[in-house]
């Protein structure tokens, strides 16, 4: 006698319903209708994997000021010339939105705007338009019809993105949703919302400088270890495609307390300057002020510095920070940290053609890190002539073909390729730069 699924199944009222398609076998699907659509914004491109995909929702989280809002209006302006575009701002008025996009230049008769708070309504709005991107800004803001909770509560931000989530699979429709940070910088709103949408991306930067960097934390349709680089300005965000000179100093001569690294920010290299000033103190606790990075890394610095190379600075004021307001966490800045404050402590000046890179350890040695064919690759691109490197590092990589822009305008091309050194620990590395 043959079995019947339903009689198979555990428990009531559990029953087998008609499929929504057949099941197909997966080399008859066609992929082409999820392929990504570029967005005309290049870094942010880079980030996505090449573009938004129809039907994706995308969530794109920052602190408030950071310019979210700009760059979302400036890619859908950009995305309106391939069609309609709807942009829901729900905390702002339409006419405060329009002043904005005029400031920045993201005007297009395809850009459609609309104030709303309630979800009825933007459904509404959807239906009318017909958009092939929406943009909500900000998911927090909006409110669910017969949910019995306060907008931005976490039944509310549950109900609101469910919704959107079903709206976006069953259409097609690429949605882009605006998400609150809390103070400690996580996601406002419950941990599912990051594991509903598609993609999770963080916009940030220092709100009292220029640079602003895009990254992907949880990217469905394409690589999680990129970042776009912008510039905000006073119109609006300019993509930064070689952004490493905004990183380091143009002076025409070496300054005690400063030495070039190269991070990696995803896959791209990026120089960046450490700078330190190294002052007696006349106070019983000594200062410790960082800017840009870390201050227990700077902290593990100095003490191995004090037991592993002899530099105390006990008795000392220590300010370090970093140049053009990036922020560095990678453990590769350590031998910098240590280069910059050992030429600060003794008043000697790093030739400006070395750059560090490296980690450094509680028993002073110098450790490999990730990437130095890459690294340094890029210092040689930028006119760098020694590279301090962790021992067993790795050989010489290729020369570059063409020097970038700013070492063509300097003038400091070097015609040979890049001197590699190898540092065992803080003492040699310090022998090595300093020339002692």
């Amino acid at each position: 006698m043959a079995t019947t699924l339903a009689g198979t199944l555990p428990g009531p009222g559990i029953l087998p319903v008609r499929p929504v398609s057949a099941a197909q076998p997966i080399t008859a699907i066609n992929g082409d209708t999820a392929s990504a659509r570029p967005t005309g914004l290049d870094e942010l491109d880079r980030v996505l994997g090449g573009g938004l995909v129809p039907g994706a929702v995308v969530l794109l989280a920052g602190e408030p000021g950071v310019g979210k809002s700009t760059l979302l209006l400036e890619a859908g302006a950009l995305a309106s010339e391939a069609g309609p575009v709807l942009y829901i701002t729900a905390e702002e008025s339409a006419a405060q939105v329009r002043l904005r996009a005029d400031r920045v230049g993201a005007v297009g008769p395809n850009l459609y705007l609309a104030a709303e708070t309630e979800m009825s309504a933007l459904l509404a709005h959807v239906e009318a338009v017909r958009p092939q991107l929406l943009i909500i800004d900000s998911v927090q803001t909006i409110s669910a019809d017969g949910v019995d909770a306060a907008p931005g509560g976490v039944t509310q931000i549950r109900a609101v993105t469910s919704a959107l989530m079903a709206l976006a699979k069953s259409q097609s429709l690429t949605t882009v949703l605006v998400g609150h940070v809390t103070k400690d910088g996580s996601i406002a709103g419950p941990r599912a919302l990051e594991h509903m949408v598609d993609v999770v991306l963080y916009f940030d930067g220092d709100r009292h400088a220029q640079l602003r960097m895009v990254r992907a934390q949880k990217n469905r349709f394409g690589p999680t270890d990129e970042v776009g680089c912008f510039e905000l300005g006073e119109y609006g965000l300019i993509g930064l495609p070689d952004p490493s000179g905004l990183f380091i100093s143009q002076r025409g001569e070496a300054v005690p307390g400063t030495c070039v690294t190269v991070t990696l920010e995803g896959r791209r290299p990026l120089l960046a300057e450490v700078q330190t000033l190294v002052a007696p103190s006349s106070l019983e606790i000594p200062r410790r002020v960082t800017s840009g990075l870390e201050s227990a890394r700077v902290g593990m610095v100095s003490a191995v510095l004090a037991r592993r190379a002899d530099i105390n600075l006990a008795k000392h004021d220590v300010y370090v920070a970093t140049v053009g307001g990036v922020r560095l966490s990678e453990p590769s800045v350590d031998l910098a940290i240590a280069l910059a404050l050992a030429s600060s402590a003794a008043n000697l000046s790093i030739p400006p053609s070395v750059v560090a890179i490296g980690e450094v350890g509680l028993a002073g040695e110098v450790r490999r890190v990730g990437g130095i064919a890459r690294r340094v690759a890029e210092a040689e691109r930028m006119g760098f002539r020694l590279a301090l490197v962790p021992a067993g590092a790795g050989g010489i990589p290729e020369a570059s073909p063409n020097p970038s822009p700013d070492v063509q305008m300097r003038g400091t091309w070097p015609a040979a390729p890049i001197e590699i050194r190898e540092v065992a620990d803080v003492k040699s590395a310090i022998a090595a730069a300093l020339g002692g």
